[in-house]
């Protein structure tokens, strides 16, 4: 299970804002490399939503089912908010749920409507 920790926004490149969920997974114990001292901590990832502030807002606690993976890529530059240094990174991390959501085309949506009675 990971858990929706806060929301922030962003813009996108037609200059459109959205809301950007964070989620965090479980705690997890990792061995420092230098000290090898145990010390807790918890993957984070970015989901974007189509969700207003108000409805991020609610959903702050909610739980859902998947986890958070770490997953190999390019390389890329990244600034340590607390220290200023810039460190090269060649992972990200990224949320995976339990099950893939199946892709709903239009059409069939409303024929799942009718025959519930809900569409016309």
């Amino acid at each position: 299970m990971v858990t929706i920790s806060s929301y922030k926004l962003a813009t996108n490149q037609e200059q459109e804002e959205f809301v950007v969920l964070e989620l965090q997974g479980d705690v997890t114990l990792v061995q420092s490399k230098t000290t090898g001292n145990f010390y807790a901590t918890a993957m984070k990832a970015n989901i974007t939503s189509t969700f207003s502030e108000e409805v991020a807002a609610t959903m702050l606690g909610k739980q859902l089912p998947g986890q958070i993976i770490k997953k190999e890529c390019e390389p890329y530059d990244y600034t340590i908010p607390d220290t200023g240094e810039t460190i090269t990174l060649t992972h990200t991390y990224e949320y995976t749920p339990e099950e893939k959501p199946k892709p709903v085309k239009a059409k069939e949506f409303m024929e799942e409507l009718s025959m519930n009675g809900v569409g016309a």
